[in-house]
């Protein structure tokens, strides 16, 4: 698994990638010796202008695929036009996501944030995996703190949260790496300071229950850096054992949680099923 810890010659694809956390990973992957980052995002300005930026440090290192991880054909478009540009695709982080539970957008954001995810894991699975003549790789699926916990302003993304950290422990169960070469990783976030907490009480279900929320969170100091946020997802790109799930949050380093979340399952499995 050493050469899957590793960024070095690696064609990353990385959805949400113009700004924020994914822009983030874009350049520290790049500093680490990745061969190309192709960036796919809904804001076509703001990709073009980044991958310029990137290009200019890294030459013919970035390209820029307009995609809206909603839609379907506009992903099935957008992977193969990394395959065409690049050969292969070794690592696909899935980051776009939207924290909106507003009565007019919660549809479009669940789209982004669950079926996104899982058209783009399953793509990767098939291009990837071994038994299939792929050359193995790794897919990162971005979930959130609103996982773990109940966060009553935001339950549709809350409830899109679980479903990722649910689809990657139970897709990596064995002998699926051992079959595949494909290793799953999961990261759960706490709240971070990027663009996409910006007008929070507009996004959530309830106004009122949004304020408490965004109170609390003040309070306890809730919102972690981007460099803090960015220096734990390396961490676990490079030391994640296929099928973990990380958490990070409040500034500390990355926390492989894995152990625990398989402790919640088996306790209430040996209670209630077996």
């Amino acid at each position: 698994m050493t050469s899957q810890s590793e960024a070095q010659y690696k064609v990353f694809l990385i959805t949400g990638g113009a700004s924020g956390l994914g822009a983030e990973y874009a350049k520290i992957f790049l500093q680490l010796g990745a061969k190309n980052v192709a960036i796919l995002d809904i804001a076509e300005a703001v990709g073009k202008t980044f991958v310029a930026s990137l290009n200019e440090k890294y030459p013919g290192k970035a390209m820029f695929i307009k995609c809206d991880v909603s839609k379907e054909d506009e992903i099935k478009t957008a992977f193969q036009q990394v395959l065409d540009a690049n050969k292969r695709i070794d690592v696909i982080i899935n980051n776009a996501g939207v924290g909106n539970d507003s009565l007019h957008q919660w549809r479009t954001a669940s789209e982004v944030n669950w079926q996104g995810v899982v058209s783009f894991t399953l793509k990767g699975m098939e291009h990837m995996r071994k038994d299939k003549g792929g050359a193995g790789g790794t897919i990162i699926n971005v979930s959130s703190i609103a996982a773990l916990c109940k966060c009553a302003p935001f339950p549709i993304y809350g409830g899109a949260k679980l479903a990722v950290l649910h689809f990657g422990q139970t897709i990596s169960l064995p002998p699926f790496f051992d079959n595949t070469g494909v290793r799953i990783l999961t990261i759960c976030f706490g709240g971070t300071l990027t663009p996409m907490v910006e007008n929070i009480l507009e996004q959530s279900m309830e106004k009122k229950l949004g304020e408490t929320f965004l109170k609390t969170a003040v309070e306890l100091t809730a919102f972690q850096r981007v460099d803090s946020a960015v220096t734990a997802f390396v961490k676990m790109f490079q030391e994640g054992e296929p099928g973990s799930i990380w958490l990070s949050i409040n500034n500390k380093p990355g926390i492989d949680i894995t152990s625990d979340i398989n402790q919640a399952f088996d306790e209430f499995k040996m209670k209630w099923i077996l």
